[in-house]
């Protein structure tokens, strides 16, 4: 055994250099980090990211630092860790959740390799795969940074209390307290001046929005009226049952509520209530259908996403858009027969000031529009990378339409709830699906 001395002390060479690792590295040497799945927890409760020391090669101080500040100032409950090339991948997900301990979406890099699960509580399974499909194959700084940024704009919830500020953000000075009043006394008439006038620029936007929105509710509630004038069903009729006539009846209640909501809409989120009348109409329908022809009763699944006037989906498909990622989304079976020979959906456009587009491309005054459609917290895995997604997810959308995808998924996100959790959020195996190559381990696209 080699040693050294040091005034006059014969050292071992091997504890010296564990001494020097332990003044380096706060106690803790670098072998021992990159294995302790509590260590990680412990640095994502105090921020959202964490870079392992002996993966520090794959993203400098300076980038993590930014991706930190880009998550924090969000307020969303996001976290990335960047571990090792041969870091265990055994329930790596679930471990993880259960050490932090907080709600929310969890991202890991592990060499070239990448994942993520989430509670589904605040971003279900669908966008999670997505969301991990449209980042593979780039470097680590780009895929992390894209990913958070997608992610960004369709998860639910909020940051965790724990995130907080540093010790010298918390302290504010009497002098400055007396300052800020000081000035918001002088300020206050402009300021309700200002309010006021912000309220009515508000108010008239938003009657533009639903008056533009009118048109395209119109034309599904019109819809919708000639099928159930196509469907030709009498409830006296030959065969008829009470079955039958009790789906005949929701049809005609789901075409009354939805022609009376759109007429007492005041505001654009009040559509919401209209094409969700409209989309358990149409379900309705295709039940009386299925009872008069001798099938097999439908299950009940979101309307097709091309154009929910084609009513209910029959299956989920791949399709990608022009410029974005592929993603799962609900079709009919007019719509998996084109995807399937090659050819285009038959997609909804509506009119906007660039032409007609489709509907995820026409702005947010649809996203309550789409959001009676695809409620129970599907709709930011079919948006994700589409101008409606993305602006639905702002602060701004959420403020001047009240539609954030929160009301539509009842999503919470950054609340401390320990090991309580569905662990079916986080199981599978990572990579399962072409979602990152974890192959053998714990990780997969979808949720932990």
């Amino acid at each position: 055994m080699k040693v050294v001395l040091v005034k006059g002390l014969a050292i071992p060479l091997v504890a010296l250099l564990m001494a020097a690792l332990t003044v380096l590295y706060g106690g803790v040497p670098r072998a021992q980090a990159a294995t302790d799945v509590s260590t990680v927890a412990t640095a994502l409760r105090k921020g959202p990211v964490y870079v392992d020391p002996a993966a520090s090669g794959q993203l400098s101080v300076r980038d993590a630092d930014a991706l930190a500040k880009k998550i924090k100032d969000a307020g969303k409950p996001v976290f990335v860790a960047v571990l090792p090339a041969d870091y265990p991948t055994q329930n790596l997900f679930a471990d993880l959740r259960t050490a932090t301990g907080i709600t929310g979406l969890y991202a890991i890099r592990l060499g070239d390799r990448f994942d993520a699960r989430a509670d589904s509580s605040v971003l279900p399974r669908t966008a999670v795969q997505n969301l991990v499909t449209s980042v593979q194959g780039e470097s680590v700084k780009a895929q992390l940074d894209d990913f958070t940024d997608r992610a960004l704009a369709n998860v639910g919830g909020r940051a965790p209390s724990t995130w907080g500020g540093s010790a010298r953000d918390g302290g504010v000075s009497s002098t400055a307290l007396i300052t800020v009043a000081v000035v918001l006394v002088a300020g206050a008439t402009g300021a309700y001046a200002l309010v006021r006038r912000n309220r009515r620029r508000r108010d008239e936007e938003q009657q533009a929005a639903l008056e533009k929105l009118r048109v395209v509710v119109d034309e599904d509630i019109t819809a919708f009226g000639e099928e159930l004038d196509r469907l030709d069903f009498h409830p006296g009729e030959q065969g008829a049952d009470d079955a039958m006539r009790e789906d005949y009846e929701r049809g005609l209640n789901a075409y009354d509520r939805a022609k009376s909501a759109m007429a007492a809409a005041q505001r654009p989120e009040d559509v919401k209530a209209v094409t969700q009348a409209l989309e358990d109409g149409r379900f309705s329908l295709a039940v009386l259908a299925a009872r008069r022809e001798g099938r097999a009763l439908p299950q009940r699944r979101p309307p097709c996403f091309f154009d929910p006037r084609h009513g209910p989906s029959v299956a989920d498909a791949t399709w990608t858009p022009a410029g974005g990622a592929a993603r799962e989304v609900p079709v009919c079976a007019a719509d998996r027969a084109r995807l399937a020979d090659g050819r285009d959906p038959a997609i909804r456009e509506v009119d906007t000031e660039y032409g007609r587009r489709p509907y995820w491309d026409a702005g947010p005054a649809y996203g309550p529009w789409a959001g009676g459609y695809f409620g129970g917290g599907i709709l930011p895995g079919l948006l994700v990378g589409t101008l409606l997604g993305s602006m639905m997810a702002t602060p701004s959308y959420a403020a001047d339409y009240g539609a954030g995808y929160g009301d539509f998924g009842g999503y919470t996100g950054g609340d401390v709830s320990g090991a309580d959790f569905d662990p079916g959020d986080f199981g599978g195996g990572f990579g399962d699906g072409g979602a990152g190559g974890f192959g053998g381990g714990d990780f997969g696209g979808g949720d932990f």
